[in-house]
């Protein structure tokens, strides 16, 4: 077994066309035939059922493909771990983060980090698939909300805030200086769908409570949903963090309480990737920034709501 066939072997799982991976791999459709043979007769198993023009995995291909992964996986944390060694501070950084506030707060430490990392090439990934990019080594680690349930992730805390109640300065609650959770059903709401994860803490503590929130307007972009907030067309509930970022002053913030709606943001990253010096350098300059944030903060986080 070879690990130019384990190769030609994955680019056909992905592919499941013969030519198509041929063409890929940069070789001849007969050549990478022989190779698959090979590589079957040496683990004495059929690694795909050719049905007609159709291609499909074998359960022995499967569980080979995802062997395949993770030696790949490993074989480039090593190499990234020698050139370490040698001072070889090139490549590519990828960052997830879920889109809106925390893309944002990546995106805002990026002009520090290339100081100290000028050759390293850094992408930055909105979305929602957080887990998924993360198992398959897309990411080299990502900032999301917690908890998250996955035995091969590994995380760290990062801070917890709490969540508002936002509207114009005109609007009923506009003077309490708390409102109860059970207050705000019947209140028009503009939110982001059901299928971004802040709305979904949201959602499931209304289910705790006993009814549904079915807000006026759905909207996926920040802009617009603080746009219908100023025009008076509802309220919304969004996190500290986002409201500080896009509120001007011109709408006020009202906590939540019983229960007061809370989040914990962490970076998290797959429990065996070799987690790198620039990867290291971006972690840092993160926590330190979210650490003087907490410190010039007026108000409480969670751990004390």
């Amino acid at each position: 077994m070879e690990i130019r066939q384990l190769e030609y072997f994955s680019v056909l799982c992905e592919e499941l066309h013969f030519t198509k991976a041929a063409e890929k791999m940069g070789i001849t459709q007969p050549t990478l035939s022989h190779q698959i043979k090979a590589l079957e007769d040496d683990l004495g198993v059929p690694l795909f059922d050719r049905i007609g023009k159709k291609t499909a995995i074998t359960e022995a291909g499967m569980i080979l493909y995802k062997q395949c992964k993770l030696i790949f996986s490993n074989l480039l944390s090593a190499r990234d771990q020698i050139q370490e060694l040698q001072n070889i501070e090139r490549g590519t950084l990828a960052i997830g983060a879920l889109p809106g506030e925390l893309n944002q707060l990546v995106s805002s430490l990026l002009l520090e980090f290339h100081r100290n990392y000028p050759k390293i090439r850094i992408k930055i990934i909105g979305t929602e698939d957080i887990v998924n990019l993360i198992l398959q080594n897309e990411l080299d680690f990502a900032i999301t909300i917690l908890p998250l349930e996955d035995e091969r992730i590994s995380k760290i805390a990062l801070y917890k805030e709490r969540f508002y109640f936002a509207a114009t300065p005109d609007h009923p609650f506009a003077n309490n200086s708390a409102i109860n959770f059970d207050e705000i059903k019947g209140t028009p709401f503009i939110m982001f769908p059901e299928s971004h994860r802040c709305r979904q803490l949201i959602d499931l503590t209304c289910s705790t409570a006993g009814f549904k929130l079915q807000p006026l307007i759905e909207t996926t972009t920040i802009e617009s949903l603080f746009g219908l907030v100023r025009s008076g067309a509802g309220a919304t509930i969004l996190s500290k963090t986002l409201l500080e970022m896009y509120n001007n002053g011109d709408l006020i913030m009202i906590p939540i309480e019983n229960p007061a709606l809370c989040r914990e943001i962490g970076i998290v990253f797959h429990r065996d990737k070799h987690i790198g010096k620039a990867a290291k350098g971006f972690i840092d300059i993160l926590t330190t920034h979210v650490e003087k944030l907490r410190e010039n903060s007026q108000e409480e986080y969670c751990d004390n709501a």
